[in-house]
């Protein structure tokens, strides 16, 4: 049991570690230490129930609903590319360092909104964790509780040592230049994402 476990766990941890829409939103926010609980527990918790569906209850959900994931797709897309733009133009205008991030935090509802639609409106969240987990935890039949566990625990322990970890980042972050930068590569992902959505990929 403690093996399927960590299969899970591992599993799990290989597929949410890969630099995507939401990790950088929960990167860009636990730097300015902003609303930090609250968005990797909605990011946490969102991964554990679409765990839970991709290991319980995929196959039902593909067969109910066959046109989510075509709107899934462009949606996120339209989505990612708007947070894209607005990450590229902070990265543009400058003028930013960690003191001003903080005092603009912004409220908890646009950060916990925005939290959700970056895992919600992700194709790719979807790939990873209803069709990927839930394939691979076919092989666990008599087990799949297990799995499961550890892939949820998998997202509890990554989106917390992310949110909390990058206070670490503070002291570079007190310097305009390196809020430009890091718009700037959450700018490419973000459209990266969205031409790889608009590609069908």
């Amino acid at each position: 049991m403690m093996s399927i476990f960590l299969t899970g766990f591992l599993t799990g941890l290989s597929l949410i570690v890969a630099i995507g829409a939401q990790n950088a939103f929960v990167l860009r926010q636990g730097i300015r230490r902003a609303h930090v609980v609250p968005i990797v527990l909605v990011c946490a918790l969102s991964d554990a129930v679409l765990i839970s569906v991709g290991v319980f209850a995929s196959a039902q959900v593909s067969e109910a609903f066959p046109h989510v994931l075509p709107l899934m797709r462009w949606g996120g897309a339209a989505f990612l590319a708007f947070y894209g733009a607005k990450a590229a133009r902070a990265a543009i205008k400058g003028g930013g360092h960690l003191e001003a991030a903080a005092g603009g935090a912004g409220s908890l509802v646009a950060a916990v909104s925005t939290a959700l639609a970056l895992t919600w409106l992700n194709p790719h969240v979807y790939l990873d964790t209803v069709v990927l987990l839930g394939a691979v935890s076919a092989r666990f039949a008599s087990a799949q509780e297990a799995f499961a566990i550890g892939a949820i625990t998998a997202s509890f322990a990554f989106f917390f040592s992310l949110g909390f970890g990058a206070r670490f980042l503070a002291p570079l972050f007190a310097r305009a230049t390196a809020w430009r930068v890091l718009d700037a590569l959450i700018a490419g992902v973000m459209w990266t994402i969205a031409i790889s959505l608009v590609r069908g990929g």
